[in-house]
């Protein structure tokens, strides 16, 4: 039997549960949450942990799942032995929470101990989940220095550029839509055109 396996399936189970059922009493830390995952209770499920809650994920539709893959390729062809991109992966944050963002440019490492904590660009490709990406995420993601975050907004079909980070939140967005290109941050050289990754019309 692997390293967290669990033969009753009652993690997986009890995951699920705490995900979809009302928010805990309490916060839990993310020592607390890193524990439970590194014992198997969350596999199989979509969850993240922000500001101490336990928090299911959207679903990923195709529209999504089209902006994710095609900037995720953009990035990482234009960005080789300069930054790590990670593609939905874990990224800590303060508030006890470890969102897993779509995107995130780290700086170069192999992170095997822990996931990376400071990022160039952070980007979320959304559609149902646009208020807790506008409000809460914001608010992580500024809180942990990100000095630039990008929002792909499925429904306008713009990208939100959220910049001027600061401990409560960003301090200037601006809406772009198709026909801009945006410079990554501290990698000037390299741009994303927006109708690059909205699904074609």
């Amino acid at each position: 039997m692997g390293k967290g396996e669990d033969p009753s399936g009652c993690y997986s189970e009890c995951a699920m549960a705490i995900a979809h059922t009302a928010p805990q009493s309490y916060p839990l830390l993310r020592s607390e949450y890193a524990a439970l995952v590194e014992r198997g209770v969350f596999d199989g499920a979509h969850v993240e942990l922000l500001e101490g809650r336990i928090v299911s994920m959207s679903p990923i539709g195709g529209p999504h799942r089209y902006g994710v893959c095609r900037l995720g390729e953009i990035l990482t062809r234009a960005l080789p032995g300069r930054a790590v991109v990670y593609i939905q992966s874990s990224f800590l944050t303060p508030r006890e929470s470890q969102p897993e963002p779509d995107i995130a440019v780290v700086p170069l490492g192999d992170y095997l101990d822990q996931p990376p904590a400071t990022a160039y660009l952070i980007v979320e490709v959304a559609e149902s989940s646009l208020s807790t990406d506008r409000l809460v995420k914001a608010r992580l993601y500024a809180a942990a220095g990100v000095p630039e975050y990008w929002i792909v907004n499925l429904v306008k079909e713009v990208v939100e550029v959220y910049t001027a980070p600061g401990p409560e939140g960003y301090a200037r967005m601006a809406e772009h839509g198709r026909g801009v290109a945006l410079a990554v941050p501290s990698f000037e050289d390299v741009v994303v055109r927006v109708e690059d990754v909205l699904p074609p019309r």
